[in-house]
């Protein structure tokens, strides 16, 4: 019997893989912005990176530099993403300056939800959109559906 399990123990079950034009610089911007740590990294002899692994927090995120003729391509070759990647982070407001600071552009500005989070959005600088929150109040489902039906949403 083996002592290999399907999923190994130190990933989580699900994790985003990012495919970006120009890993290095995506690899540094989520390490200044989002806090990540860089835990596997493969470069390839040319200096472009096969595949590399960042924490974010209890969450893995994978990427790689493009590889076209494998039909790796990231959004700004593809002409945008149809995918946001949500991410809880201690202090939103900050977060999102870094962000914006360190090249993304703003997409949605960082206000409070009625839903109880503090969030934004914007797009990083590789095409990938990204919202971000802090939890700032916990809301009952009986008061998140009066407050939703009160926005017009019922």
């Amino acid at each position: 019997m083996s002592d290999i399990t399907p999923i190994p123990a130190e990933h989580p079950q699900l994790s985003p893989y990012l495919c970006v034009d120009d890993a290095d610089a995506a690899i540094a911007f989520y390490i200044d912005v989002l806090g990540a740590t860089e835990t596997v990294r493969m470069a390839q002899p040319d200096g472009k990176i096969g595949h590399a692994e960042l924490t974010i927090g209890d969450s893995l995120l994978m990427l790689s530099d493009e590889y076209p003729d494998l039909g790796m391509v990231g959004p700004h070759s593809v002409g945008g993403t149809a995918v946001t990647l949500h991410l809880y982070v201690e202090d939103v407001d900050a977060t999102f300056d870094r962000a914006v600071a360190a090249g993304a552009k703003p997409l949605r500005p960082v206000s409070d939800q009625f839903y109880g989070d503090r969030s934004g959005q914007f797009l990083d600088p590789f095409g990938h959109r990204w919202g971000v929150a802090s939890r700032v109040e916990n809301v009952s489902a009986e008061e998140m559906t009066r407050r939703m039906a009160a926005l017009g949403g019922e």
